[in-house]
């Protein structure tokens, strides 16, 4: 049996939708913008109309399900996304009631946190495929995070286990979103490694950023970080190092605690590729006991935005098995 679900990423911006099926993963892909400031709403329309458009380009096969990717925290049942960041006037809203009655039909919806499905798009799809159990960093807007064992989500005891962006490496710190000292995010979130790069180059003029990121170095972003670095910028090589190094920092603590000696790095920031994931593989070393030091691997998740695609759609086909063992032989 190859199986064909749905598999969509419900972002501030941008909604991103994938038929995926099961043993070969993408069949086609289609996006609309978000337009979150309408309201939920509104965009629950627009998750619809994406379903009904993406089903019709089925091979004349059954669509088994759908899954879907969302910031923010998600129940247990996994039913309704809370709060969730970019998305204003959402409160708790049940995803799966809102679309199935959108769609006139009983259609399986699953929903999980965003960078949950990453780490299980992974797990089934790409970089973490050798790994049956690993740790997943989203790095981008925020700091993400996932545990994956057994090539499964662990969801701890609500299903919101694997916030490891909110986990503090410096109680004296800089404050995050969520108003927690000194965790990982408030150091390699966008917005966060921006102003650090802004401040230590105002004084290094020799830097090529100062001829990318406007006056005073207000315009500069961790992708111009980037580019300056591959052209050999060693101030910009510098800011990416450090990042490196917080985050070595964050993930011997993630080890000790949890003996998996795997992690993948994903997210767009992750396209900084060496230049922060060669420093976190020589901080790691510096926090976990001598008997975690083995094995230890972090390698970095090519698939981008598309893990989490593969990831929801993942769900309806874990669905799928799970109701096949529960049926008579």
């Amino acid at each position: 049996m190859n199986p064909l679900a749905i598999g969509i990423d419900l972002g501030g911006t941008r909604i991103k939708a994938a038929l995926v099926r099961r043993d070969e993963g993408f069949v086609v892909e289609q996006a609309c913008d978000t337009e979150g400031v309408h309201g939920p709403d509104h965009v629950l329309d627009r998750i619809a109309d994406l379903i009904r458009s993406i089903a019709a380009k089925a091979p004349d096969e059954t669509v088994h399900g759908v899954g879907i990717g969302a910031p923010g925290a998600i129940n247990w049942e996994r039913t309704s996304v809370v709060q969730p960041p970019n998305l204003p006037g959402w409160g708790v809203v049940n995803l799966r009631e809102a679309l199935q009655r959108r769609l006139g039909k009983r259609l399986p919806v699953f929903v999980e946190n965003d960078a949950n499905l990453a780490g299980l798009g992974s797990a089934h799809y790409g970089r973490g495929r050798p790994y049956p159990s690993f740790i997943m960093i989203t790095l981008g807007t925020g700091v993400g995070g996932a545990i994956i064992h057994d090539r499964t989500i662990f969801r701890g005891t609500t299903g919101a286990a694997g916030e490891i962006g909110h986990m503090t490496i410096n109680f004296a710190g800089d404050i995050d979103r969520y108003g927690i000292a000194g965790s990982i995010e408030a150091y390699l979130g966008q917005k966060y490694l921006s102003r650090y790069g802004r401040h230590k180059l105002l004084t290094r003029p020799e830097s090529a950023i100062h001829d990318m990121a406007g006056q005073d170095l207000q315009d500069l972003t961790p992708l111009m970080l980037y580019e300056a670095a591959c052209r050999g910028d060693e101030p910009a090589r510098e800011i990416l190092g450090w990042a490196g190094h917080k985050l070595g920092v964050m993930l011997g603590a993630c080890i000790n605690l949890l003996d998996i000696r795997k992690v993948v790095v994903g997210g767009g920031l992750s396209a900084a590729g060496d230049f922060i994931i060669d420093a976190a593989r020589k901080s790691v070393r510096e926090y976990v006991i001598p008997d975690h030091r083995d094995a230890i691997e972090i390698a970095r998740e090519t698939l981008g935005n598309e893990a989490g695609m593969l990831g929801a759609a993942h769900l309806v086909f874990q669905f799928l098995d799970e109701k096949a063992g529960k049926s008579p032989a």
